[in-house]
């Protein structure tokens, strides 16, 4: 059952509604391309906006924040004595200890996986996702230990993955599962949902998907020291740790990737901490202004809207309520209604439509695999087709709105994903669809030329973990 944080407004909780007008507007202005926020003081919500086709109602991919719930999971267990943060870590794992272990393994402890002080040189994951292992805790103690633990910062995917087959050792259950009762439950969150390694252990640092104001509530009881509605879910003594810093890693005053890390958590500039995820998914806690800020992106540059948190809204924080402000307080309710991402913008027909409408290309081959393709064109509604040996996968736009369905994650075109198209002819004899796979970072651009009986499909992402354009795919007509 899902539990809905009280509202008020932001005069109220002592923070202009202008204030927050200007941040969203600017976020904006910046490109930060925002999917959602929600911003809580003294336990309300006060402001929140999901840029359509986002929605409240739908989660959102989290990416690294998983990290800072896999802490937790870590600190539930040892508050119930499953386990210490000086156990080592080969303790745990018996049966996969590799035949040569390197002399550093033995003094890794629990403590050094959650500050990414394992003494690794890079993230042990890379090489396991590399070559493709299926057993990625034999992998990860297969790699060498090069620094003494406890003494160099690595962002390590590796290390959150093993706390996570810790939690899967001494409780017999994944993550997930662990937390539903004693974190996921309580705080409201239903039906999270986790990806798994190919043996069923949850990736512990990434794969969690939630819903915006989730990720507000899980901030919100870290900032009340781990109590929730009177009861005790985390112990402060854990929450005190875990956001703390535990190790320096790095020194550049105005980078809030530099201002120390904790377990699993980020520590920020102006006192304040965070779990965050690539692309821009927030959760920031500023105890000083007893506020919370949860938000969800598709971002290259993280410090972006960061510096606008710390620009425009940490100054407008007062330590009393604000007069009503009933105009400003009009403007940014409609704002916020008016959030969206623009439907593609072009032309709702072309000349060429009913001449290439229906007609099947076949594709030059290509990594993707896809064989054919075939546009079709009907009204305000169109569709693309592509088929290669596992099927036909389709894609349905609309002209100026959002046409609502299924479709595959380019360039992983086997995983069909929730998605919101619309298409136009940016040109006499150019087709362009996007697609908003709303929820995940990810929006898809399709852009189909057509020159005589020849057809080019361009394809680009907004933001992507490698190169952000695929191959053009190049068909003849049948």
């Amino acid at each position: 059952m899902s539990i809905s944080l009280p509202r008020t407004t932001p005069e109220s909780a002592g923070i202009p509604s202008a204030a927050i007008l200007a941040f969203v507007e600017a976020s904006e202005r910046a490109g930060c391309d925002l999917h959602s926020f929600m911003l809580v003081r003294h336990g309300r919500a006060i402001a929140e906006g999901w840029w359509a086709p986002y929605a409240p109602d739908r989660p959102h991919m989290l990416f690294s924040l998983s990290k800072s719930f896999t802490s937790t999971a870590i600190g539930l267990a040892i508050a119930e004595g499953r386990l210490t943060l000086d156990d080592p870590v080969i303790s745990f794992f018996p049966e996969d200890l590799p035949r040569r272990l390197g002399q550093r393994w033995p003094a890794v402890r629990v403590r050094h996986l959650l500050s990414m002080s394992t003494g690794h040189l890079k993230d042990t994951l890379e090489r396991t996702q590399r070559l493709r292992h299926t057993h990625w805790v034999k992998s990860i103690l297969e790699q060498a230990v090069r620094r003494e633990p406890g003494t160099h910062f690595v962002y390590n995917n590796g290390a959150s993955y093993l706390l996570a087959a810790i939690i899967r050792q001494v409780t017999g259950m994944n993550v997930r599962e662990y937390l539903l009762p004693r974190l996921f439950e309580p705080l409201g969150i239903a039906e999270p949902t986790w990806e798994t390694c190919p043996r069923g252990i949850n990736c512990g640092g990434w794969g969690l998907s939630l819903k915006t104001e989730d990720i507000a509530r899980f901030g919100q009881l870290y900032l009340q020291k781990g109590l929730w509605n009177g009861v005790r879910l985390l112990p402060e003594a854990w929450i005190e740790a875990a956001t703390s810093v535990q190790i320096a890693n790095g020194d550049d005053p105005n980078s809030d990737w530099a201002q120390g890390y904790g377990f699993q958590f980020w520590r920020c500039r102006h006192g304040a901490y965070r779990g965050d995820g690539a692309f821009g998914q927030f959760c920031v806690v500023m105890p000083t202004q007893d506020a919370v800020l949860a938000m969800t992106g598709g971002m290259a540059d993280m410090q972006r809207p960061l510096n606008l948190v710390w620009e425009l809204l940490l100054p407008a924080f007062t330590a009393t309520a604000l007069p009503e402000d009933t105009a400003a307080q009009a403007q940014l309710t409609a704002k916020l209604a008016a959030l969206a991402h623009e439907p593609q913008a072009g032309a709702p027909d072309s000349p060429l439509a009913a001449a290439v409408s229906g007609r099947r290309y076949t594709l030059e081959a290509n990594p993707l695999g896809l064989e054919t393709l075939t546009c079709a064109f009907e009204g305000d509604l169109s569709r693309l087709s592509f088929c290669d040996q596992s099927g036909r996968h389709e894609i349905e736009t609309a002209y100026g709105a959002w046409q609502y369905g299924q479709a595959t994650l380019l360039p992983d075109l086997k995983r069909l994903q929730p998605a919101a198209a619309s298409g136009a002819w940016t040109a006499p004899d150019t087709f362009t669809a996007q697609l908003w796979y709303y929820e995940t970072p990810f929006c898809a651009t399709l852009t189909c030329h057509f020159e005589g009986e020849q057809v080019t499909c361009a394809s680009k992402v907004n933001v992507a973990f490698g190169p952000t354009e695929g191959p053009a795919l190049v068909g003849h007509r049948l």
